[in-house]
């Protein structure tokens, strides 16, 4: 059983930013990181299958703003590499949350330095940059209330209420790091963001694109391309329903009973198999019994 509990780990890393290296998760012993083991943001980000779904929902949901779609269309190779993409969104939200602090801020650095090179003209005449202080905070919110989303729905479903701000409160230290402000820092702000936003979103063929090669992206191996096929119906299920309606992904009642019945099936057995993920290496960094 432990072959087969490392064959599936080994597999599932290789859609994760651990498959990248470069970062030393159990050293120095003692180091807390930029927000330590009693943290909201170690306990939502901890769940590997929940952050997984939550994530690819997120570059779902962030794709729906023209400004943010066009620095991916203008600056990524993400028609022939949207694994790779995954991975380095995933070292970058690994990294930051559970690296030592100098890994952490050299992770945030190397990202502006990166953004300073994504800026151009979208299809619409307007001028767009990585560095936008209001594209950084869209980018956040999708994110993060994805992950928090997904951990609601398949790690805790009796996260409390005050948990859930404390989570938002702490991991908007990383958007303002990378330059975004007016940051929500809680439920209701987050909700009233998302409100604000809508209307400046739009669904369009570049959008129907980036959207479909998300779906259809290729897995890095035989064992994992049910896990991408479930992954990204469950994502879809997690889309706010506006979102749903303007792009056309939803699930129908049978379909999304069927994703969630599969899903619950799914997560305790990534679970079973993961023991050296980013936040257990962590752990052990701190002297924590995984």
């Amino acid at each position: 059983m432990d072959m087969i509990r490392r064959r599936i780990e080994r597999q599932v890393f290789s859609l994760t930013g651990l498959s990248l290296g470069g970062i030393d998760y159990e050293h120095p012993k003692g180091d807390p990181g930029l927000f330590g083991p009693d943290s909201a943001c170690w306990r939502v980000h901890g769940d590997f299958p929940s952050m997984l779904c939550g994530g690819i929902s997120a570059l779902m949901l962030q794709m729906l703003h023209p400004l943010a779609l066009a620095g991916v269309w203008d600056h990524s190779r993400f028609r022939d590499d949207m694994i790779g993409r995954l991975r380095r969104t995933s070292q970058f939200i690994a990294g930051t949350t559970f690296a030592p602090a100098a890994d952490a801020r050299h992770l945030i650095e190397r990202v502006r330095r990166i953004h300073d090179d994504v800026h151009g003209i979208a299809p619409d005449g307007r001028h767009y940059s990585a560095n936008d202080p209001d594209l950084l905070t869209w980018v956040h919110v999708a994110e993060v209330s994805c992950f928090l989303k997904a951990h609601l729905r398949y790690c805790n479903t009796l996260l409390s209420g005050a948990e859930q701000d404390r989570y938002y409160d702490e991991v908007a230290l990383i958007a303002e790091s990378l330059g975004a402000r007016d940051v929500p820092r809680c439920r209701r702000d987050v909700e009233a963001y998302l409100e604000r936003i809508r209307p400046l979103l739009t669904y369009d063929e570049r959008t129907a694109e980036v959207l479909s090669i998300l779906l259809e992206a290729p897995s890095p191996n035989r064992l994992t391309r049910p896990l991408g096929y479930l992954m990204t119906h469950a994502a879809i299920d997690l889309l706010p329903a506006w979102a749903g309606t303007m792009t056309g992904l939803r699930l129908s009642p049978v379909r999304r009973r069927l994703v969630r019945l599969g899903m619950g099936g799914l997560i305790p057995a990534l679970r079973w198999s993961i023991r050296n993920g980013a936040s257990h290496r962590s752990r052990r960094r701190m002297g924590i019994e995984v």
